[in-house]
C-alpha cells in the first residue's frame, strides 16, 4: 500500500509539514496553485525576544494574482542575508546553532534563488536530509494535472500508483473524498496535534514556528519532539 501526500510550497515550513512528509511513501509539492499574499507560500514564523517574528521572501506579483506558486519570482537578492542575520540574532545561544549552521548557513549565503518554489523546495529537501526523511519528494508539474481541486489530487494519487492520500485535517472542509474513493484510493487525515514541548529560547513555548526553531534548539534530537520522524 502507497501512501501520498500533497502540500503547496512552503518556505521553511513548520514541524507538521515534515512529520506529514515522514508518514507518507512519496510527497508531493504542489506549486501549480495559485499564489496567494500573506499566506506560507512565502514566509514563516521565528521566535525572538519580542515575541514572534516575520520572515518574509519578497516577491513580484501581477496585479490581479493570476500567478501560480511555480511562476512566482523573487524581488531581489537581500532577503537571503537579513533571513540569515535574524536567524544567527536569535538562536545564537541555541545549544545546537552551530550544527546546524554549518549547512544551512551555506544555503542563504552561497546561493542564488530565483523563483519562491526553488528556494521552498532547496530548504525542504536539505531539511529531509538532516532529519533523515528517506521519502520520495516530487513536484506537481512531474504529473498530468487533470481537472480540478479534489478530482486533480486524485489523479495526481493515480498517477504516483498511490492507494492511500493522506490529507491535512484543514481539508476536510472542501475535499471530495468520493473523486478518490472512485479511484480505489482512501483517503486519511493527519493530525497535528499533542506535540510535546521543547528547550525553546524567549520565553513561554510556542508551536506555531519554523522547524528552524526546533533544530537550533534540538539538533539530532529533534525527532523526539516529532511523531513519524525517527
Amino acid at each position: 500500500m502507497k501512501k501520498i501526500g500533497i502540500l503547496q510550497s512552503n518556505y521553511i515550513p513548520w514541524k507538521g509539514y515534515f512529520d506529514l512528509i515522514a508518514a507518507v511513501d512519496e510527497f508531493v509539492i504542489y506549486d501549480e496553485m495559485q499564489f496567494t499574499k500573506r499566506d506560507w507560500r512565502n514566509r514563516n514564523k521565528i521566535k525572538t525576544p519580542n515575541d514572534l517574528q516575520w520572515l518574509t521572501i519578497p516577491v513580484l506579483t501581477k496585479g490581479n494574482f493570476k500567478q501560480k506558486i511555480s511562476e512566482t519570482k523573487i524581488d531581489g537578492m537581500n532577503w537571503a542575508e537579513t533571513h540569515w542575520s535574524s536567524l544567527e540574532k536569535n538562536y545564537s545561544r541555541s545549544y545546537f546553532f552551530n550544527e546546524i549552521s554549518s549547512w544551512l548557513k551555506p544555503l542563504y549565503l552561497e546561493r542564488i534563488y530565483s523563483y519562491i518554489s526553488e528556494v521552498n523546495r532547496v530548504f525542504i529537501e536539505a531539511i529531509c536530509c538532516f532529519l533523515q526523511i528517506k521519502t520520495k519528494i516530487s513536484c506537481s508539474s512531474n504529473f498530468n494535472l487533470i481537472g480540478e481541486k479534489s478530482e486533480r489530487l486524485a489523479n495526481i494519487c493515480s498517477q504516483a500508483g498511490a492507494s492511500e492520500y493522506i490529507s491535512g485535517p484543514a481539508a476536510k472542509d472542501y475535499l471530495e473524498s468520493k473523486k478518490f474513493t472512485d479511484q480505489n484510493i482512501n483517503v486519511n487525515w493527519f493530525h497535528y496535534s499533542d506535540y510535546n514541548e521543547y528547550p525553546q529560547l524567549w520565553g513561554g513555548f510556542r508551536h506555531e514556528v519554523s522547524i528552524l526553531d526546533l533544530l537550533f534548539n534540538c539538533g539530532k534530537e529533534t525527532p523526539m519532539y516529532m511523531k513519524y520522524v525517527k
